[in-house]
Formats: C-alpha cells, structure tokens, sequence
C-alpha cells in the first residue's frame, strides 16, 4: 500500500475551497512533511453562488482555518441568521388567517435539570409557541436583533447562530486562505480522467497543464460530479420521490433604503408548488422560489417570485437551477472522495449544502488513510454520509407531510403515505404519545438534534397526547417560574441587543481593507 501524501481537489466553489483550507490545515500542508494539496479549478465554470446560508457548524469550520470573523462580515457582505421563520407551510394564508412558526438554532438550555417541553405540552406556559416559549431567539430575531455585541469574542455570543453570505465572496476568500495554508492553485480545465487497471484514478490530463498524479482525489466539481459519476461511475440514489422540488429561480435585489432593517433569520414561504426563500445580506436580498416542475412551470415559478417581491423586480435578472434531491451510494470510492454537490444534496431547504461538505471534510481528515488503507476508510466514510443523508431526507420531509395546506396537488401529495418513508412513519408514531428526545437521535449520523425535530414538529401544531402519564409531571410550578424567567430574558434581550444591521456595520468597520484576488 503506498502512503498517501498527495490530494488533488478538482473543482473550487465553496465546498472546493473549503475542503482545501480545512485540509491544509488539519494536515499541516505548509510542513515539508505535510500532505501535499493542490486544487485543480477551472476559468470557465463558474460556482453556482445561489446557496447564501449555512447551518451554525460553520462557525467553528472558519475559526478552525483562522478565518477572523469580522473579515468574514466585511469581505463577504455576510450577516448573522438565528434561525428560519417558516411562513404559511401549515395552511395557505387567507384574509382571515395566516401561520407562521420559527425554527431558532438555540438549543434548550439545562433548567436545572427540568425539561421544560412536557409542561409546555400540557399547558404550563399558556397559548404561546414552542419556540418562543423555550427560547430568546424568536424576539431577537423578530425584532432584527443581532445575536451577540460587538464585545463578545469572534464566533461566540449568547445566543447561536449561522450566517447569510454573498456565496461568490465566501469562495474567494476561502481561496485565499487556502492558499496562505500552503495549497496549490492549479486555474485548468481537467479533460479526461484515466483510471488504472484496478479502477482507480491513475492520472487527471488538463488543457493547458498537462497531467496531474496524486494518491487522493477529491471530486468538488458540483453536479457534473465529473470524477465521482462521470469517470468512476458511482450511481446516483435519487429521493424525488419523496422530495419533490427540483428546481429553484433565483432573484437579488437591493434594499430600498441603504438604511433598512437586516433580518437575522431567514425567511421561507410556502408557495402552491414549494416555497421561497428570503435571505438579507449587507446592501441586497438574496431571494429564490424553489419548487416541483411536476406541479408548477417554469413561467409560472418565475411569475410567483416576481408578484412576491413586488414591482421592485420587474427589471431584475432571474437565474434558474436544476436538482435533484439524493446522494452517491458511494461518495468514497477507490481513491475519489465526493464533498459537496456531487456528493448529494438535499434541496435548500434547512440550508444542509455546505453543512455537508463540512461534515464530509471532517470525516475525511479523521479517516485519512495514511498508511494508503483507503478500502477500510472509505467503508466507514459512506456508512457515516449515507446514513447522515437518509436522515435529513426524513427530517426534511418532515416539514411538508405535516401541512394541512389543500390548495395544491403538491402539498396534497407529500401528505401521501406512499412518499413518506417508513423511518419518518415510525417516528411519527413514536411521538404521538412522547415528545422527541436524545434516544431518537444517533449522533454519528444525524445532523439535527432532537430539539431541532422538537421545533419542526410543534411549529407545526403536531400533537403529542401527554394524557396517559400527566399525573408523573410534578414540578409545574417550578416550569411555570422558567418560562416566565424566560419571558423577562426575552425583555432584557431586547433591551441589550444591537439592531443587527448596527452590529454589521461595526464589526465591517473594524476590518482594514483587503483586496480580494
């Protein structure tokens, strides 16, 4: 077995680069006995730069690449994001009622050991929402609040949070680090791909370069997945079947006022055939319609977003993307690991894209087979990725089976039990009687946690009947007492929190001015 010591990324975007910096770092290419990396990125393919959110992992992917903070919010127009607000996915709205619930990324806090959610299920807290009974982060977010002050430390504060970004500026500042952290930029368009006598890749052959040789490959080139599908032919398992939007229209457009209130937590809107996301960066909304072309045209798709920003965008250029929602059976095959889009993806929804391809890097570096064991390693990374995958197609899922909206075929249709998997049922079942907890989660293989399931699964007014074991909950008063506690740090949380486009401003300000190349 000969030892690896040589990665070639092709393909650059986020996960491309990403993948770069974190590997760079973690195995010290900047040593002479480091690994060597060297990204291959081609001048003629540009990244798909419409995913502008991310899940709060990222915080500690840009600190572990010593990426500063602050540099991050002057460099890529990136916000803060406290969560999603899930508009009108229960029932369509109507001039006499409309629904909306919030999917904070603050995690219960202990209470002294008291859960808090079964007495809010039965009652304790009064007619109020899961999320804002449990959490501060609903009304900072509802009021444009930042998440932490200017004094908090880079990528800490008192309540969690991910960011929104200008996707092309994240790339290009991730490239930069990575080139600092001792990568190889290699800018060609690889054009074949030859594989040895065992199946594996032998060489890559690029336009103007020449050949290239290493003993890892790793495939970031999107969904051409050009070594990955293409060369090695790995199939692709597509879950449409129970996801059914697959393809997105894209739409930027300004602020009115250079003055007007950030929001720091997404916004997605059910539509009759899917639903839009609105995102807030420093000057602009990054807005997008991503919907079923089995239920909806393109016209029609691109219609509905217009009418939902207003006149504002009747001269603004629409983009258009094509998915589907699924993953390689193998995303570590022979000597090619897949990060990114050609691994899988699982719509944008929950903003699960880069999550992955932190998720994916991380792995690789703790599997890497030093010694050239590549089989054992690669065993274990797809059993960890595909599962993970598996996981958020229910959890996404989740989302749509449980709407009671009746004014479309698609929305009638993701309530059919034939497109909800039996893992999904199971756990449904689970917690008609029971609210979701640390059992029902594998920490190796799931990204979301139970009180993230929790926030899904009573925004959407599911039913957990605590009728049979009521009388074994004794402490009420004692939960009566938190949530009230919780009310007055809502209050103090208002008080003490910078208005978030303040806190950008100030912190873009404290950054000196870098050319970015």
């Amino acid at each position: 077995m000969a030892l690896v010591r040589d990665i070639i990324i092709v393909g650059g975007g986020t996960a491309g680069w990403i993948a770069a910096a974190y590997l760079a770092k973690r195995l010290n290419s900047a040593s002479p006995d480091g690994v060597r990396v060297t990204v291959i990125e081609a001048p003629d393919i540009p990244p798909i730069g419409v995913g502008e959110g991310s899940f709060p992992s990222l915080r500690k992917t840009l600190e572990a690449i010593d990426i500063d903070e602050a540099e991050l919010i002057r460099e890529c127009s990136a916000t803060f994001k406290q969560g999603i607000r899930f508009n009108d996915w229960l029932i369509a709205p109507s001039a006499t009622a409309q629904h909306h619930y919030f999917h904070p990324f603050q995690l219960s806090d202990d209470h002294d050991g008291l859960d808090l959610l079964p007495y809010w299920l039965l009652g304790a807290a009064g007619e109020v929402a899961w999320a804002s009974a449990n959490t501060v982060q609903q009304v900072a977010a509802d009021a444009c609040l930042a998440p932490k002050l200017a004094q908090h430390p880079p990528y800490r504060g008192p309540l969690a949070y991910a960011y929104h970004f200008d996707a092309a500026l994240l790339g290009r500042l991730l490239r930069r680090r990575a080139v600092e952290l001792g990568v190889t930029h290699v800018v060609d368009t690889v054009t074949s791909v030859q594989l040895g006598e065992d199946g594996a890749i032998a060489e890559l052959a690029c336009r103007d370069s020449g050949t290239h040789r290493a003993g890892l490959y790793v495939d970031c080139t999107g969904f051409r997945a050009q070594l990955i599908g293409q060369a090695l032919d790995v199939p692709f398992r597509s879950r449409r079947a129970e996801l059914f939007t697959n393809r997105a229209v894209a739409i930027q457009l300004p602020y009115q006022s250079t003055q007007s209130p950030v929001p720091s937590q997404t916004f997605a809107t059910a539509q009759r055939a899917g639903w839009i996301w609105d995102i807030g960066l420093h000057e602009r909304r990054g807005t997008g319609y991503v919907y079923s072309t089995d239920h909806c045209s393109d016209d029609d798709a691109e219609r509905t977003l217009r009418d939902y920003l207003g006149p504002d965008a009747e001269q603004s250029n629409a983009r258009r993307l094509d998915f589907e929602t699924g993953y390689r059976t193998a995303q570590w095959h022979k000597n090619c690991v897949a990060i990114g889009l050609s691994a899988g993806f699982i719509e944008p929804l929950e903003a699960t894209g880069i999550g992955f391809a932190e998720i994916a890097v991380m792995n690789l570096v703790n599997l890497f087979p030093w010694n050239g064991q590549i089989e054992v390693s690669a065993r274990q990374f797809n059993e960890i990725m595909v599962r993970r995958y598996d996981h958020v197609v229910d959890f996404i899922k989740l989302h749509y089976c449980l709407s009671h909206r009746d004014d479309d075929p698609f929305w009638r249709d993701n309530r059919d039990s034939s497109t909800i998997s039996d893992s999904l049922r199971e756990r449904l079942e689970r917690w008609r009687y029971r609210a979701p907890a640390f059992m029902d989660v594998d920490l190796n293989h799931d990204v979301f946690l139970a009180e993230n399931w929790q926030y899904v699964l009573y925004g959407m007014n599911f039913r957990t009947d605590l009728t049979a074991q009521a009388g074994s909950y004794r402490f009420f008063e004692d939960a009566r007492r938190t949530f009230a506690d919780i009310r007055a740090q809502q209050a103090n949380a208002v008080r003490r929190l910078p208005p978030h486009r303040a806190l950008i401003q100030q912190l873009g300000a404290t950054m000196p001015a870098v050319a970015l190349t």
